[in-house]
This record gives structure tokens, sequence and C-alpha cells, in this order.
């Protein structure tokens, strides 16, 4: 079986057993909101030579024809091979600071192209040797200073500014902090440039899976983001055999592949068989990764042997019809998946509508920090985009335990990963100024409070990584996932 993510059988495993004696689940830890800091802590990384972002493209037909014949869900054991893991019931804790994750925890991802490597597309030549810059805050001032020119229109000036950051920072190389300044730089140039968004080959795609894989092995952010909301779907459908889910961010669709083995369990011996529907809405140039993830998921569920459907409705459909566009039927229970780049790109007016659908419950999951709340200020947003980036980078790098090739895989991360969020961040400015949460209150919605059994998952996951720094804080409205005090991620449920 491929990737199953079956809650009895990880709890019921030894490390689980002992991480269980380990945790000590408790209301009364202290919870408080993300307030950004004025100067981040600056740690030493590695030096890089930047080159292109974006590998030459395939041409429309032949991107299809490679994808559906060569991308396939992976075998869980032989990703763990791959990576050199294990995953023995008697091991408790990794030694040498390796992760070993457990089974039923990780995410499903496609495996590559046969043959195909990072090395086949460079984009970065990285080593592993510390910057000797003085890295300051004058790198984030003169970013500051290049938004100030955007935010009044002052383009001459702002194109002063420009030069002067790619005079400094031609490359995204030394601290934490200096490369988020980099990346927000490169972003802002486009933004300044008025240039279209340019569609994602297949080769880019191949590689962004690959750096989604090695992010959500080295690091306990991806896996806090997918199963806590899973769990929260989980529980707020009450184990129903039919479910319907409106996912307005599914990526490449892994997440769902754990949720499908969970019901397909709890349902064996059902008469009829579990059913899953998604309806997710996706934008216009999402199509090579439409058909990836209809067509693994459609296989995977095949060998779940359950009823499975997926519809992928167009982001301006969406925006002129609603829920309209999507088709619901008696019976199912609805549960809703947010994020904050839904938001950003159409608004809250449409959770206005959500009465009439009678979703279950609603599941917000904002892995952008205080950077996913927008704002129309390009200087704050710049500000709190950084800060959160840079503590990102920072987190990465702490869980950095991929061998000698870390350091690349950092990069490849970056670029093809968080480089893409920033874009998408900053292109987002001054377009909605309402938070999730007050959009979910307006719209009727009441938080459901976060389980304890949700927070030890949540706790296990952070032992099983050993990686220092990190803590989950659960109040009853949500569950955060913090980096040395910023937040990182955070999840709530919401119902009528």
């Amino acid at each position: 079986m491929k990737v199953p993510f079956t809650i009895e059988t990880h709890l019921a495993s030894k490390s689980y057993r002992n991480c269980a004696a380990a945790v000590a689940i408790s209301d009364s830890v202290p919870y408080s909101g993300y307030e950004p800091k004025s100067v981040l802590e600056l740690r030493g990384s590695p030096k890089s030579t930047f080159t292109e972002l974006l590998v030459p493209e395939l041409g429309d037909d032949h991107q299809h024809d490679l994808i559906n014949q060569n991308l396939q869900f992976e075998d869980w054991d032989s990703w763990m091979m791959e990576l050199g893991f294990h995953d023995e019931e008697d091991d408790d804790f990794p030694v040498s600071g390796t992760p070993v994750i457990p089974q039923n925890l990780g995410p499903e991802f496609p495996p590559l192209f046969p043959g195909t490597e990072f090395s086949d597309f460079p984009v970065y030549a990285a080593a592993p040797v510390v910057s000797p810059w003085n890295v300051g805050l004058e790198y984030v001032d003169e970013l500051i200073r290049f938004a100030d020119c955007l935010e009044i229109n002052s383009f001459q000036m702002g194109q002063v500014m420009l030069s002067r950051l790619n005079e400094r920072l031609s490359s995204p190389v030394g601290k934490p902090i200096q490369r988020a300044v980099f990346y927000f730089k490169e972003a802002l140039q486009l933004l300044l440039s008025s240039a279209a968004p340019i569609r994602r080959g297949a080769a880019e795609i191949v590689q962004t899976i690959k750096a989604h894989k090695m992010f959500a092995a080295s690091s306990p952010i991806p896996l806090f983001a997918s199963f806590t909301a899973n769990q929260a779907v989980l529980e707020g459908t009450d184990g129903a055999r039919d479910v319907h889910a409106v996912d307005f961010d599914i990526g490449f669709g892994g997440q769902w592949a754990s949720f499908m083995k969970e019901i397909a369990e709890s349902h064996k011996s059902a008469a009829a068989r579990p059913s899953l529907r998604i309806s997710t809405v996706v934008s216009e140039d999402h199509e090579v990764e439409s058909d990836l993830v209809r067509d693994n998921l459609t296989q995977f569920a095949g060998e779940l042997n359950m009823r499975f459907e997926i519809d992928f409705i167009p982001i301006r459909t969406f925006q002129h019809l609603s829920f309209k566009a999507i088709k619901f039927i008696d019976g199912e229970k609805v549960a809703v998946v947010l994020s904050p780049a839904i938001l950003r790109q159409i608004g809250s007016a449409f959770l206005n509508d959500l009465p009439h659908i009678s979703p279950a419950v609603v599941v917000h999951v904002d892995m952008e920090g205080q950077f996913g709340h927008t704002t129309a200020s390009f200087r704050q947003a710049v500000i709190t985009g950084v800060e959160f980036y840079a503590a990102l980078m920072e987190s990465i790098e702490a869980a950095n335990m991929l061998g000698a090739n870390g350091w690349d895989w950092i990069h490849k991360i970056e670029t093809f990963i968080l480089y893409s969020k920033i874009i998408q961040g900053v292109e987002g400015i001054g377009r909605n100024g309402t938070t999730a949460r007050e959009a979910l209150v307006a719209a009727g919605l009441k938080p459901i409070g976060i389980s304890q059994f949700a927070e030890f998952q949540a706790e296990c996951l952070l032992r099983k990584f050993e990686v220092r720094g990190f803590e989950v804080v659960r109040k009853q409205c949500d569950m955060a996932i913090y980096w040395q005090g910023r937040v990182l991620g955070a999840m709530s449920a919401w119902r009528y």
C-alpha cells in the first residue's frame, strides 16, 4: 500500500507509545499572537551562485505526455530508502540527527521523470561555506525604501533603489534575512516591470515536487499543515462515510491521500464503499498540475477500493458564480479548506455564501504568518514578510539533516517553494485588508476547539524530527507551530 496514513496504526507503534509517555498535554500553555520582531537573529549560511530560476519549458503537448505517462504515486518505502531513512517499529527516535518520519505521517507525492535529477537543471552551485558578509539592517532599510517608492508611485526613484539593491544583492547568499531580502527584491522587481507570470513547464513542476518532498522530509512544517487540517476535517465531519471537500489550495493533492486512507480504513467493514469528492478552485494555468492530481488520486482511490471524484473549478468561474459553480449532493458531509491565498486573490465576500452549502466544518490553514494578512501598505507587507520568511529559512537551516547536499536542497526549497509564495504575496498587496479570522467571524462562523488528540499528534511530530526551537501551542480556537517564538503556521476550525 502506498503512503498509508492511519492514526490508529501510527499511534500504536512503539515510538508513539514512548512519545505518549513523554508528551504532557495541557491547556495551560500560554498563547500569544505573533508580534513582528525589529531584528531577527542572524545565523551563518552558505554562499551560492544565482542563475536562472526557471528551466526551459517543454511544449504543452509534450508536458502532458511526460507527466501522464511517468508521474504516478510513489511507494513510501522506496522514498524512505532513497532518502536513507528507516521506519522500524523498535526504533524509538533517530540517532545522529537523522529524522525518522512515521510511515503514516508523510504526505504523498508523485515520483519524478525517470532519471531526472536536479543536476539536470542547475539552479544553484551552492557550497557549505559560511558567508563572510557582515549583514546589517541596511539591506532591509533599502528594501523598505524601494517598497515606499512603489507605494507612492515614484517609479523613477524606485529604479534607483532597485539598482543599488541589485548591486549589493545579486544572488540569494548569506544569512536568512539577507536571502529573504533578495527574494522580496526580486518579487518587487517583477511587480515594477509588470511582467506577465511565467507558466511553469513540466521540468520545473518536477523540481517543485522534489523540493516539496525534501521540505517534508527535513522540516515538520509541511506535515504540521497537512495532518492538522486532515484531523480537523475528520473530527468536523464526525468520521462520515461520504465526504465532499471543497479545497481552495490543493497544490499537488498529496495531503488528501492520507485522508482517503483514513476514511477507507474506518469504513472497510461497511456494506457500501466510502467516498470522497473534492471540488477545488484553481487558477487557469493549473492544467498540468490538475491532470497530475486527478490521475494520482484516482489511482490511489482504486487501490483503496473507495469511490472518488474530483472537479477543478477555474477561479474566474468561482468569482462569478461562487458556490453555485460546485455540485453538491444530499447525504454528503461538506468540509471547506481555506488558505490566505484565496482571500488575497478574490477577497472574502464569497464566505457570506457558506450558509447555502451548510458545511460541517470550515478549516483555515495559514502557513504564511502575518504576511498572509494582506495590507494596503507595501512597507508593512515587506517588513512582516521579510521577518516571516527569514525565520522560516532559519528554521529550515536548523532542520538541515539532508547530508552533504543539504545546502543545495535548502536553496532549491527556497527557489521552488518559498520564492513562489513570496511572489504571490507581493502581488496580493492591497487587494484585501481583511484577515481570515475577521472574515470568518463576519460570515457568522464560530471557532471550534482544537482537540487534545490533534495537539498530541503535533507534539509527536516535533519529537520525531528532534529539531530544537520548534514548539506547538494550542489554545481553544487554533493551534500554531512556532520557531524561536515566531509563528510559522496555524490551523483553525470553524462551523455554524
